[in-house]
Parts: structure tokens; sequence; C-alpha cells
């Protein structure tokens, strides 16, 4: 807000109408404005989360159908965003390859190694429908966000965040499966923070993140 009445008083000098601006004096004696707390998604420890798989599995809540509960699991096997869970699309994906390829944002594509049990929770949803999106709901279009969120994970006594599983990948892929950041990193579909990293990292370290999503 500072800074937008200090242009507005810019403009006014520079018309003539000022011949100064008090922003940088009252600025002093403002109180510095705190810094927003930062609030993280609830995550699972990663010894949890299979048994947050099986209890998903054995939810009868009403909103939780079986392309609910697949979308979890593939959700978590994949260490994807909702988002792209959601919107996933069979053209997307290469059976045979054992290949997702997301697109993401700005026209990025995010290319997504698949696990065995990946593959199986797909060829369960493929016999489910036959249309393009991949874990629909009953109109054929794809999940809101909430289906897999405040429907699905409270209702089946799940006490994190469909995004928080992300972390949890994230925790056990730096404490127990040996993987470097080079792979973690890239399987999460993080951009690298330095530039000048960023400006020679040509590769997605494919290979190396397969064996990570099988382990």
């Amino acid at each position: 807000m500072k800074h937008r009445v200090h242009e507005v008083l810019k403009w006014a000098i520079g018309e003539g109408h000022r011949s100064d601006s008090p922003v940088d004096a009252a600025a002093a004696t403002l109180p510095k404005a705190r810094a927003a707390k930062v609030r993280h998604h609830a995550a699972l420890p990663y010894g949890e989360v299979a048994g947050a798989i099986a209890k998903v599995r054995g939810c009868n809540a009403p909103n939780a159908t079986a392309a609910v509960k697949l979308a979890f699991e593939f959700l978590v096997l994949t260490a994807s965003r909702s988002g792209e869970v959601r919107g996933a699309r069979w053209s997307e994906i290469d059976l045979e390859a054992a290949l997702w390829v997301v697109r993401m944002k700005a026209g990025k594509e995010h290319r997504v190694p698949l696990s065995a049990r990946a593959l199986a929770v797909l060829r369960e949803a493929r016999r489910l429908h036959k249309g393009d999106i991949v874990f629909p709901n009953s109109q054929g279009k794809p999940l809101a966000d909430y289906h897999l969120g405040a429907r699905l994970l409270p209702k089946a006594g799940v006490k994190a965040t469909a995004h928080g599983f992300r972390s949890s990948f994230r925790d056990w892929g730096s404490e127990l499966s040996g993987a470097t950041d080079d792979a973690l990193e890239p399987a999460l579909a993080h951009a690298i923070p330095n530039k000048a990293k960023a400006a020679y990292a040509r590769s997605d370290h494919f290979e190396p993140r397969r064996a990570l999503m099988d382990a």
C-alpha cells in the first residue's frame, strides 16, 4: 500500500500538484510489518502413509467412489499435486513405457515414471471408465479439489491433506531412499532456485527417478 501511495505522489509531484512526498517521513513512524506466518499442509510421517492408503480403500463414505480412491492412491504413488492427478488424461499416459507426461503451467512438461503399483491403479481405472479423463466424477468430468480432500480424507480418518503426502514422500526420500536431491527435487517437479545451477541442469534424472518411484 505504501508503494502505491508513493507512486501516486510521485506522479503528483511530476504534474506540479505537490512539491514533496510525505510517504518517506511517515514510513519512519509506522511499525514494521510482521512477516506472514508460514502454514504448512498437514502431513503424515512416512511410516503412516501405507496405513492411510488402506484406510481410504476401506472408506465407505458416499463420495468415496472407486475413481476417487484410485485417484488418491495414484497421487501418493506419484508424489503429484492434486490438480495434476485430477486433470490427468489417458492421452498423457503411456502404459507400455510406464510413463505419464504431465502438462504443467507455462507449457512445461513433467515426466513421471510409473511404478508397478501405479500401473495397476491405472489399469483398474481404465476398466471403470472409457473416456479420456483418468479419474472422472459421475458426469465424466475431472474431480473437484474437495473430492481428494474434505470429502475423502477426514471421512477415512486420515489427518492430512492431499498435498501433505508430497511432504511425506520428501521426508522418506531424504531419510531412507538413498536418493540425492538431484532425483528428489525433479520427482516433485520443483524448480531449481539457484539460477546459475538451473542454467546448467539439463537432465530431469529420469532413470534414477524410476528406481526411486519403484522403491
